[in-house]
């Protein structure tokens, strides 16, 4: 029994041996076949009369959005153009708006192809003080929603969620999903916006004074330099609103309109702030660098005033230092006493002159 016991243990073992190498094998033809960047795909789900349906899988995407009635939702993560190609096939998406996805320095904008729309949004991160921007794409049609993000933005997950939990919202199609997203993008501006404030609360402290501070004049303009870029990421949203409003009824229907005005209405207001912040930036500039003309013109006055001062008995000593032989009143016996006393009060009247009007 041991003799016939041992070749079958390592029967046994060779036999698993073979069935892992094959499970790398397969797992290798998976990655050759798909790429690496599946990875890029943060979720993929189709809906239903407001509520999900299930999860989906790449190769499924075609199947359900061949049911009726149901939309698919992908959410990508700086895809590469790989995968974004297998993106188009499924999608049947136009070549313009993916090649625009493939370069993450769009600016915000909305552009119809057919039935469908690519609207592209900025987004903004607070990383140690910077605001820090990035992109989200998005590929809006009848049955689909595609979200690609790149550079710095939260996950879209939470939207999702809240998304999955309003079936009436839902049941609008699409045109909720795009509301959602761009809901959610645009509440993150105001926080930044916020921030903004306080730090230039901060600095206004050490702006207003009568010496210039260099340090505190760039710290401005570095904050007035993350407002100008958080205002041009912000700017195009109300104009993006406007154009779904006006000219998508397909995609957003009248329920829906309320919804995207209430964005044009919050982007709108982040704007208006922003510009408030540019404004009180420039102006506390421009009142430093006031404040300290200002306590340079008083110094030159005093300057001015005490040189007008000196004048006098430089005028009066020089003359009696030339060598003149005919000179009268050197002859006199109070003349030394009566030329000081006269420059004494020369310049004590020059003094109080000066005094009164500011100048000393």
């Amino acid at each position: 029994m041991r003799t016939t016991g041992a070749p079958a243990a390592r029967q046994k073992v060779v036999m698993a041996g073979m069935v892992h190498i094959k499970c790398l094998g397969l797992l290798r033809l998976h990655v050759l076949k798909y790429g690496a960047s599946m990875g890029a795909i943060v979720n993929c789900a189709a809906y239903r009369d407001g509520r999900k349906v299930g999860d989906v899988e790449f190769d499924g995407i075609a199947r359900a959005l061949a049911e009726p009635g149901t939309f698919v939702w992908l959410g990508l993560h700086e895809p590469d153009l790989p995968l974004l190609r297998k993106v188009q096939q499924a999608f049947g998406l136009h070549d313009l708006a993916v090649e625009d996805a493939l370069e993450p320095h769009q600016r915000p904008k909305i552009e119809a192809y057919g039935d469908s729309v690519f609207v592209v949004l900025g987004t903004a991160r607070l990383v140690d003080d910077e605001v820090v921007v990035g992109e989200t794409h998005l590929y809006v049609g009848p049955n689909y929603v595609v979200s690609v993000r790149h550079g710095a933005s939260s996950t879209y997950t939470p939207v999702r969620e809240r998304c999955e939990e309003d079936p009436r919202g839902m049941a609008h199609g699409t045109g909720f999903v795009l509301y959602a997203l761009m809901d959610y993008i645009v509440d993150h501006y105001l926080p930044i916006v916020n921030r903004l404030e306080e730090a230039f609360e901060a600095l206004e402290q050490d702006i207003f004074h009568d010496e210039f501070d260099r340090a505190a004049i760039e710290r401005l303009y570095k904050v007035k330099h993350q407002v100008l870029r958080l205002r041009n990421v912000v700017y195009p949203v109300e104009d993006i609103c406007s154009q779904l409003i006006r000219l998508h009824e397909d995609l957003v229907p009248k329920d829906l309109r309320a919804y995207f005005r209430d964005i044009q209405d919050h982007s709108s207001r982040v704007v208006r702030t922003l510009d408030v912040v540019r404004e009180m930036l420039t102006t506390a500039v421009q009142v430093n660098l006031a404040l300290v003309t200002v306590t340079q013109n008083e110094v030159v006055k005093r300057l001015a005033g005490w040189g007008a001062i000196l004048a006098v008995p430089t005028v009066v000593f020089s003359l009696y230092g030339m060598n003149f032989n005919f000179m009268p009143e050197l002859k006199f016996h109070y003349a030394y006493p009566v030329v000081i006393g006269f420059t004494a009060a020369a310049c004590s009247f020059l003094w109080r002159k000066l005094h009164r009007a500011g100048w000393i």
